[in-house]
């Protein structure tokens, strides 16, 4: 999954309209061009590509009264919607997303209603229980075997398992406890 998308789709979806500098100007608030491959030109091009593929549609504005060119300005389609609400439910319960598509997921988690948000994380919880134990059976020297440093590898893998789900833990805790307002509210 790329998080190009999901961050795109969710910066046009909370504007309603949006143009490709106002995305990009909510993105850089999120220090986004930092921890993922949100730069300029990936933005423009996203809004372009994912307007082809039926994902929004794009209007053209009057020029500026400074004097600038028209702009595009986008909104998403239902189709556009759905995959927004796809990619931001599988950001939120995998077990193993890359960084910054589960940053990008936790960035619109209040776009849904707080059970629907709960529920996909604890889906996230179950999926780092089982990484974790299959971690455990397969990077786990035989007794009396010696991997040397690739062992590393196992606990490492491990380490990054055990830390997410008490991470998880902790959101969901603060979720249920009424943090932050959500979809509904």
């Amino acid at each position: 999954m790329s998080a190009i998308r999901l961050l795109v789709l969710g910066a046009v979806r909370r504007h309603g309209r949006a143009h490709g500098y106002q995305v990009r100007a909510d993105l850089e608030t999120w220090g986004a061009h930092e921890w993922s491959n949100a730069k300029p030109g990936s933005i423009y091009h996203a809004l372009k590509s994912m307007a082809r593929q039926g994902l929004m549609v794009g209007h053209e504005t009057a020029p500026s009264e400074a004097g600038g060119p028209p702009r595009t300005e986008y909104e998403l389609t239902q189709a556009g919607e759905t995959e927004f609400l796809a990619l931001l439910r599988a950001a939120l319960t995998s077990a193993a997303p890359q960084l910054d598509v589960l940053t990008a997921g936790i960035g619109f988690l209040t776009d849904l209603p707080r059970a629907e948000a709960v529920s996909l994380l604890r889906q996230r919880v179950s999926a780092l229980e089982a990484w974790r134990a299959d971690i455990r059976a397969r990077w786990t020297p035989p007794e009396g075997a010696d991997w040397g440093h690739i062992a590393e590898i196992g606990g490492m893998w491990e380490h990054q398992a055990e830390s997410g789900e008490r991470w998880t833990r902790g959101l969901i805790a603060r979720l249920e406890a009424g943090e932050y307002v959500m979809a509904g509210e």
